[in-house]
C-alpha cells in the first residue's frame, strides 16, 4: 500500500513541475479567484515557507513521539501518512487560546495571532499527503461574480495531545472553536479547496499560497488548502468564530493535528 502513496506523491511532485513550465499561477484542480489584498507578497511568502520547515514543533524544544504504523512525507520530519486508516498526520502546538479567528490552524511563522494551532511543516507537503490518502482537491471560494462555496473532499480535523499523566488525549478541531453568536462549538466541516499555485513574475518559482498562512480556515480565503463551505466573513468586525478557550490546552502544548478524507465508497460490482 506504501508503494502506491509513493506513486501517488511522486504524481504530486510531476503536477508541480508541469505547473511551473505551463506559466501562469494555476489551481491543481481548477484556476482560483484573484487571491485578496491581504496576501502576502513573495518575499513574505519565501520567508514564511522556510520558517514552517524548520521552526520546532512546539516553539519550545518539545516534541511529541513519532505516530506507530504511519510513514514520514519526504523531506518533512512533522508529517507522516497512515495509508491503513487513511489519515494525513502533522505536529504543532496551541498558539492561542482567546481571541477572534480566521483559522484553526496556519504554519509556523504566519498568523499564529488569529489560529488556535501553528504547525511545523509546509502546506504543499501536507496537500500531496492528502492526495495520497485519496482526497479530491475541489477548488477555493470565489467571491465574483457572485459568491461561490469552496469545495472538494470533506476533511474530519483531530487534535491529539499528551496529559500530564502520559495519557493521550483528543479532541475534533470543531471544540477548540465556538460560533460568536451563540458561544456553541462550530458544526462546520472543511473542505479540500487545494489553494493555488503563484508565478513569481522575477524567478518564475511557482508557490502553493497557502504557504502565507491560510492553511485550514475558518474565514473565506481563496488561498485557503481546507476551508469551510459556508459563507464565513474575514472582516474583522464580522468574524464569526473565536476561540472556545475552556477546551484549549494550555498555549505551546504541542499537539498532532489528524486529516482524514471522508471518502464515498465505491458500489461492489455484481458477480
Amino acid at each position: 500500500m506504501f508503494c502506491a502513496l509513493s506513486r501517488r506523491v511522486a504524481a504530486f511532485g510531476i503536477v508541480v513541475g508541469l505547473l511551473a513550465s505551463a506559466g501562469g499561477g494555476l489551481c491543481l484542480a481548477e484556476e482560483p479567484a484573484a487571491p485578496e489584498s491581504r496576501t502576502a507578497d513573495s518575499t513574505e511568502i519565501s520567508s514564511q515557507k522556510h520558517s514552517a520547515k524548520e521552526a520546532d514543533s512546539s516553539g519550545s524544544g518539545s516534541r511529541l513521539p513519532p505516530p506507530k504504523e504511519a510513514k514520514p512525507m519526504p523531506k518533512s520530519d512533522q508529517v507522516w501518512v497512515d495509508a491503513k486508516r487513511g489519515e494525513v498526520l502533522m505536529d504543532g502546538y496551541v498558539s492561542l487560546r482567546e481571541g477572534y479567528l480566521e483559522m484553526f490552524a496556519c504554519l509556523v511563522g504566519t498568523k499564529e495571532h488569529e489560529s488556535v494551532v501553528a504547525v511545523a511543516c509546509p502546506a504543499q507537503v501536507v496537500h500531496a499527503a492528502l492526495l495520497a490518502v485519496g482526497a479530491k482537491p475541489g477548488r477555493p471560494v470565489q467571491f465574483h461574480p457572485e459568491f461561490a462555496p469552496p469545495s472538494g473532499t470533506t476533511i474530519d480535523v483531530q487534535v491529539r495531545w499528551l496529559e500530564s499523566d502520559g495519557k493521550w488525549k483528543s479532541s475534533a478541531a470543531q471544540q477548540w472553536i465556538k460560533q460568536v453568536a451563540s458561544g456553541k462549538p462550530m458544526k462546520e466541516s472543511w473542505v479540500f479547496a487545494g489553494s493555488g499555485f503563484w508565478k513569481h513574475p522575477e524567478t518564475n518559482e511557482q508557490i502553493y499560497m497557502a504557504e502565507a498562512g491560510d492553511f485550514i480556515c475558518v474565514s473565506n480565503f481563496s488561498t485557503a488548502m481546507l476551508d469551510i463551505p459556508v459563507p464565513s466573513s474575514q472582516v474583522n468586525d464580522g468574524l464569526l468564530f473565536e476561540a472556545n478557550t475552556e477546551q484549549i490546552p494550555p498555549l505551546g502544548t504541542p499537539v498532532r493535528v489528524v486529516l482524514k478524507p471522508q471518502l464515498k465508497k465505491q458500489p461492489k460490482e455484481k458477480p
